[in-house]
């Protein structure tokens, strides 16, 4: 065994590349090839908020074949399974961060706002894509003075596409209130960890479909609710939307999304730590929601006896659960830690986003 991974690492390393199956055990090298054959496709898919669609269509199809989900028309997708009261609801939001065309100049350059919250310096000098709809036209963030002499940091983000004046942008299909994000390629790292962007939220979306495919929905002995939402990184709108549908009638809602982490070379270690490969993370605390702690301890036992891995932390930023608080709906969010959020490079590890997906389902089915 031993002389079989060092020759599979010997050829991955001729080829410029690590073999991360060959320094697994092959149990679980095969527990995490099932988590990227779902994630990836999900960050390689693109949309910012308001324009989900590719992304909700990419985790229709991962769907098992038994789904029947259905779109609302906030755009929202529901996968509901089960019967029966309680009704017990998960979201994970389908939006990325990113940036919206607000003029095209004389030059033919593009003006774009940021969508969600983000650092447009972390951008600037690095390719671009627009999004018309119907095709994605390459282009380039121009690269900012370092100094932000020129306009300063809140002036729009400009793109170029190559093109000499107004009329010939426009001819390549660009106009006003399009999208415009940066190329991604989810990247296996060393070990377990990958990098990629729009990991907020795809890791919560891959958790719902990872769990939905193991789940058996005839033994389930309660209603329970998957919904894919939208548009959370402006203001909570498509599970805002969600809630309102449901009203009084949820038990709890679980938020499966990011938990903004002080694991990170970048960061003081005395707020928000949750290290990488040590499990989800219960968000007993963020700026939008307080979990009740008899929730909290009822999830750190459930995952005990399922002998998953949990940790319990406190974090910046906001989920959709909160907006079911309105309705009295208890809001008990799972998170699961992550470095650099917001940035093109976050890192994952994938045994988090495997244990997310397990507890996922052990919520649903035990709890």
């Amino acid at each position: 065994m031993r002389a079989a991974r060092r020759r599979c690492l010997l050829a991955a390393m001729s080829w410029g590349l690590v073999s991360i199956p060959c320094l697994l055990p092959a149990q679980q090298a095969t527990r995490l090839r099932a988590v990227e054959e779902v994630l990836a496709p999900l960050v390689e898919s693109y949309g910012v908020s308001g324009m989900e669609a590719p992304v909700r269509e990419a985790v229709r199809r991962l769907l098992p074949a038994w789904a029947g989900p259905q779109t609302d028309t906030a755009g929202n997708l529901w996968l509901t399974m089960g019967r029966g009261e309680p009704t017990v609801i998960f979201v994970a939001h389908l939006d990325e961060i990113g940036f919206r065309v607000t003029a095209v100049r004389d030059d033919g350059t593009l003006a774009a706002d940021p969508v969600g919250g983000l650092l447009p310096s972390l951008w600037a000098g690095h390719a671009a894509l627009v999004h018309t709809g119907d095709h994605a036209v390459p282009g380039v963030f121009v690269p900012r003075d370092s100094a932000f002499t020129a306009g300063g940091p809140d002036s729009p983000m400009l793109v170029d596409v190559g093109s000499l004046d107004r009329a010939a942008t426009e001819a390549l299909g660009i106009r006003a209130g399009q999208t415009v994000t940066s190329p991604k390629r989810y990247v296996r790292l060393l070990g377990t960890r990958a990098t990629g962007r729009s990991f907020d939220d795809r890791v919560g979306s891959t958790a719902l479909v990872l769990a939905a495919r193991r789940l058996d929905p005839a033994r389930l002995r309660h209603t329970v609710v998957f919904i894919w939402s939208v548009r959370e990184e402006i203001g909570l709108e498509g599970a805002r939307a969600a809630a309102a549908a449901l009203g009084l009638r949820p038990a709890r809602v679980h938020a499966i999304d990011t938990f903004v982490s002080a694991d990170s070379p970048l960061e003081r270690p005395n707020f928000a730590v949750a290290p990488l490969g040590r499990g989800p993370v219960a968000r007993a605390l963020d700026n939008s929601s307080v979990t009740p702690p008899a929730y909290v301890d009822s999830l750190v036992a459930l995952a005990r006896a399922r002998r998953l891995p949990l940790q319990v932390g406190a974090t910046n930023g906001g989920n959709d659960g909160s907006v079911f608080a309105e309705w009295g709906v208890p809001d008990v969010p799972i998170g699961w830690p992550l470095r650099y959020s917001h940035s093109p490079v976050e890192v994952v590890d994938l045994r988090d986003v495997a244990a997310l997906a397990e507890l996922v389902q052990a919520a649903a089915e035990g709890w």
